[in-house]
């Protein structure tokens, strides 16, 4: 991160910030002013040692614009926000999509659907993976009328561009089937480094639940003893990075075992650079 991202601070920003941090920090602000340094220059380092508030860095992940807020109204389809997780940062939406859509994005997946893969940590290929029984449909942005209704309506509800989104991939997990613990983001692994040359890091995960299950078929998050369990229409939000950037270790997530019917899912990745998907 480049100093530059910080010229809105002045030094009036930093001295009130230093009056929340402890004595060393609060001192080194105040030599490093009293140097003549520039804003910017001592936010970098701030920001460098995770001392310097959200609020004054520039936006690094998609996020919902406010906590307080129950409900987000986009061109008339209101998204209710069930609850938050503030590390990591999970959002629960219901109503994210209509059962219409639901149907219409399951119906488009019909006949397209392949058994799923994961990435190669040492290639950066697809392969098949014992930890992950799934069959998936893969698209391309705006392909159909409804995906791009659906990826434009995440993008202003995260805030965050459609063209740094990979394409909207939809997913059928029948009895037993299930995605064992594992992370989102990309590794520093040659496959991991071969798919961030194509839009930079995954910053964000959305799965939003087209189908409702009987028993089974959460999305669970270990670390921090977390599940959601499936309803039609509703999603689970996820940053793979934290407020800083880094990739987020508490993010590692399983979709569990269905035990009674079948689930469908479609799944939304977004990336922090515009994605250019490989030819």
């Amino acid at each position: 991160m480049t100093s530059s991202v910080f010229s809105s601070l002045t030094h009036e920003d930093l001295l009130a910030l230093s009056l929340t941090l402890d004595d060393s920090w609060r001192a080194w602000i105040e030599t490093n002013i009293e140097r003549g340094c520039s804003p910017a220059s001592i936010a970098k380092v701030l920001a460098d040692n995770k001392k310097l508030p959200s609020k004054y860095l520039p936006a690094i992940r998609p996020n919902i614009t406010n906590d307080d807020e129950n409900f987000v109204d986009i061109d008339g389809h209101v998204v209710q926000v069930v609850c938050t997780l503030k590390s990591p940062r999970v959002v629960v939406f219901d109503n994210l999509l209509t059962q219409a859509e639901c149907d219409e994005l399951i119906a488009l997946a019909d006949g397209r659907l392949e058994r799923g893969k994961v990435v190669d940590d040492k290639t950066g290929n697809s392969r098949l993976h014992a930890h992950r029984s799934s069959d998936n449909a893969q698209f391309t942005l705006g392909e159909f009328e409804v995906i791009d209704r659906v990826e434009r309506r995440l993008a202003t509800l995260l805030n965050w561009p459609v063209e740094n989104g990979e394409g909207l991939q939809v997913l059928r997990y029948q009895k037993g089937g299930e995605y064992r613990p594992h992370f989102d983001y990309f590794g520093d692994s040659v496959g991991g480094r071969k798919h961030l040359e194509v839009g930079g890091q995954r910053v964000g995960t959305c799965v939003m639940y087209l189908s409702d299950v009987q028993a089974g078929g959460g999305t669970s998050f270990p670390s921090v003893g977390m599940e959601v369990k499936p309803k039609k229409g509703g999603a689970v939000f996820f940053a793979d990075v934290d407020e800083q950037g880094d990739v987020d270790k508490l993010t590692l997530h399983a979709g569990v075992p269905v035990i009674t019917g079948v689930k469908f899912i479609a799944t939304k990745w977004v990336r922090e650079r515009p994605y250019r998907r490989e030819s």
